[in-house]
Parts: structure tokens; C-alpha cells; sequence
């Protein structure tokens, strides 16, 4: 894999980290009155955190194994609003949260960091995208990750100015 998307999926977790610390505690939970333009789910900033995280161990990870091991593998998509319900995202600890992505994270690297042209090649049916190498699928990773980043900016730009007081 080329060595800027893998820097960049390493550095991501620092980043995103950082992008939550934008957001003030008071209003970690806090939701728009309209949602009409995030740039990622409707999901609050503690949302975000563990989406990422749950994307991460439950989607991404198992997609990258499958597409390793099965011929042209079916690969589903996750029903985020679903598992932020199930889980009860808002009742979640972000300190907690946060470690386990970079734990997640850093294993997904660890991953993906050697594998050969023949592996980025093989295909795979991703729900919601269609046909796709496992080198695509590195590349969505990296911008859903793009994608939660602009969601938590999008959640600071439309905060009250009196919530950053």
C-alpha cells in the first residue's frame, strides 16, 4: 500500500481525537436543530467517536480479513443508526472510546502495512459501493475517516458562539 494512506490511517486517531477536543464538554451530546449539510451520519460528537470506533472493529477490519481469505467476498454494510441505538452511543466514555479506536486502529495498520500488489488487487462486492479491490476498500476507510473529521468540525461551526464561553 502506498505509504501516504497508511501515514494517513495511522495519524488519524491523533487527529480525530483532537477534533473532539474542539467541541465543548458541556455539549458532547448536544444535537442541531437541523442536521441539512453534515458532512457525515447525524451523529453527536460522542456518537462520532464510537461510530468510528465500531466502523473500524466491526466493519473495516473483518472486510479487509474476508476480501484476504474469500473469493470475491459479499461485504455488508453496518446500520449505524441502529448500532447507536443498541449500544446506547450517548451513555458512552469518550477516554474509553477513544483508546479502543487507537488500539483498533493500530491493528489495522498493522494489517495492512505489508501486503503485496496480489493482496490490494483482490475483489470484493462492497453493499452501497459495488465491485472493489481491497485497496478501494483502504481508500474508503480513509474517507470515512475524512468524512467523521468534517462531522465534528461541522458540529463546532454550529454551536452557539456562547457554548465556546
Amino acid at each position: 500500500m502506498d505509504s501516504i494512506t497508511l501515514a494517513t490511517l495511522a495519524a488519524f486517531p491523533a487527529q480525530f481525537e483532537a477534533h473532539y477536543g474542539l467541541i465543548p464538554a458541556s455539549h458532547k451530546h448536544w444535537k442541531p436543530a437541523s442536521w441539512e449539510g453534515i458532512p457525515s451520519e447525524h451523529l453527536t460528537a460522542i456518537e462520532q467517536l464510537c461510530h468510528v470506533r465500531d466502523i473500524e472493529l466491526e466493519g473495516y477490519q473483518p472486510r479487509f480479513q474476508r476480501t484476504l481469505r474469500e473469493e470475491n467476498p459479499l461485504l455488508p454494510s453496518l446500520d449505524t443508526d441502529a448500532l447507536a441505538r443498541d449500544r446506547a452511543y450517548y451513555m458512552q466514555d469518550a477516554v474509553r472510546v477513544l483508546a479502543e479506536f487507537r488500539t483498533a486502529r493500530a491493528k489495522t495498520v498493522e494489517m495492512l502495512k505489508d501486503l503485496s500488489p496480489q493482496h490490494l488487487s483482490r475483489k470484493a462486492e462492497f453493499e452501497g459501493y459495488g465491485q472493489t479491490t481491497l485497496k478501494g476498500l483502504i481508500h474508503y476507510l480513509c474517507s470515512h475517516d475524512q468524512q467523521h473529521l468534517a462531522g465534528l468540525q461541522w458540529l463546532a461551526g454550529k454551536l452557539l458562539p456562547t457554548a465556546y464561553d
